[in-house]
């Protein structure tokens, strides 16, 4: 599985893996709204830091997701993200909007 993730006491801590592209966004983003509804978290941290490759799939990954805890009226930030990833989720302006560690 390329996303790991533990909840504990409303906060949920997911961790993604390997290449963010069109070929695992769907998968990925599955994974991470089925575990925010299970979860229903007040903060969810995602930690890209074993991210090798990312496209612009990973830009909608992070929205949908950022969008889901906005439904839950909760918060979301990203940490360590790779050169590759930063550059591609700045390029999209997503560090105005979701915030990034």
């Amino acid at each position: 599985m390329s996303v790991t993730c533990k909840g504990e006491d409303r906060a949920l801590y997911a961790a993604i893996d390997g290449e963010v592209d069109h070929h695992r966004a769907k998968q990925i983003l599955s994974e991470l709204v089925r575990q925010i509804d299970l979860n229903l978290p007040r903060q969810l941290t995602v930690d890209l830091g074993g991210v090798s490759f990312m496209d612009s799939s990973g830009i909608a990954v992070l929205l949908r997701a950022s969008r889901r805890m906005a439904e839950l009226e909760g918060t979301m930030k990203v940490v360590n993200v790779p050169v590759q990833a930063g550059k591609v989720l700045r390029a999209a302006g997503l560090d105005r909007l979701i915030k990034f560690e």
